[in-house]
């Protein structure tokens, strides 16, 4: 390729990605690829990548990714390939590769979808409260659509571990505190103990996204959802716990100063009350217990928020805000513990 290719962005071989492209799927890339990095998504890394006139999106795991992250790739692919023909917006899946000598990693390419993700309220409040209230509903119709979704119907019958799902994410919740301890959270443990304590039995289980909330999917100008994007925590389980975390995401104020976006805050936001009753009339599911599970989105995002706070504590953050996360999560597990305690068990 001549020197005037423009130069790869850190964990993006283009010359390498070129050549694999060209045997893989011949005639899809015309000129020199350039690529940029998109900002977003909680680990993987997402490109935008063009040769001039065609655009893409390619996806791959972190920098310096373990083992366990590279499944992601396979897992993503499969999941948006299977969801393609359904009522689910996804993207066009282009090409797997696990080969790890193309770039460094597995990754996989899928089409550009047009549209905007908005990440915060103030963005989203520039569209006005009806088209804001609009904007939220379609986004609970497309949950609701997701979980109307047959697995088996779609191929991904084997695609998670429905059987005992709530246990073991609870599980596993709780084993990454653990491992991220390195002071006193009052409430924490009793939080984590009355969960355990007060499980509720899961419906019939469910394509899950695992971290569903408005800016994982892309708008239009028409408002409507063009695609739901960062599927690397997807799986089959329990549906009501993507609802329980859309509601705790609408029960929150903006945090500008972290790393953790919220747009309830936006005019013309639906109530977590009125997200829960339009996702029931849509789904038919029971969502008595909604509480429990919106309480176990407190617990998952304090978790994840010690963790950060964790390695800010080690020097192994970069960027502005990570060094007030820690003082945010006494108050998702205070959170938590209200949720449970003002609804019973659940």
């Amino acid at each position: 390729m001549s020197h005037g290719t423009p130069l790869s962005p850190p964990g993006l071989d283009l010359e390498r990605l070129r050549g694999h492209l060209d045997r893989e799927r011949p005639g899809l890339v015309g000129g020199p690829l350039a690529a940029e990095l998109i900002e977003g998504g909680r680990s993987n890394l997402t490109f935008r990548i063009t040769d001039g006139t065609g655009r893409w999106v390619l996806r791959r795991p972190p920098l310096g990714h373990v083992l366990a992250t590279a499944h992601d790739m396979r897992r993503e692919h499969r999941v948006i390939s299977a969801l393609r023909p359904t009522a689910v917006p996804v993207p066009g899946a282009l090409l797997l590769c696990e080969d790890e000598t193309v770039i460094g990693a597995p990754f996989y390419v899928m089409e550009l979808v047009p549209g905007t993700p908005y990440r915060t309220s103030r963005q989203l409040a520039a569209l006005g409260p009806a088209r804001v209230r609009a904007v939220v509903h379609t986004l609970v119709d497309t949950l609701v659509a997701l979980h109307a979704v047959d697995p088996r119907a779609v191929g991904l019958a084997d695609f998670g571990r429905p059987d005992g799902f709530l246990e073991r994410q609870l599980a596993r919740w709780s084993k990454q505190l653990a491992a991220s301890r390195s002071r006193d959270l009052p409430g924490i443990d009793a939080l984590r103990e009355k969960l355990g304590a007060s499980l509720p039995a899961s419906p019939a289980p469910a394509v899950v996204h695992g971290d569903y909330r408005l800016d994982n999917v892309l708008v239009d100008e028409d408002d409507r959802i063009t695609a739901v994007l960062d599927w690397e925590m997807s799986t089959l389980g329990d549906p009501l716990t993507d609802l329980g975390l859309l509601v705790m995401y609408g029960e929150q104020e903006d945090i500008p100063y972290t790393p953790l976006t919220t747009t309830s805050g936006a005019p013309g936001h639906p109530e977590p009350a009125e997200l829960i009753e339009r996702y029931a009339a849509g789904s038919g599911r029971d969502v008595r217990h909604i509480a429990w599970y919106t309480a176990f989105a407190y617990f998952k995002l304090a978790v994840i928020l010690e963790g950060i706070h964790y390695r800010f504590t080690l020097g192994r953050t970069l960027g502005a805000g990570f060094d007030r996360i820690g003082e945010l999560v006494p108050r998702f597990v205070e959170r938590g513990l209200a949720t449970l305690s003002s609804h019973g068990k659940g």
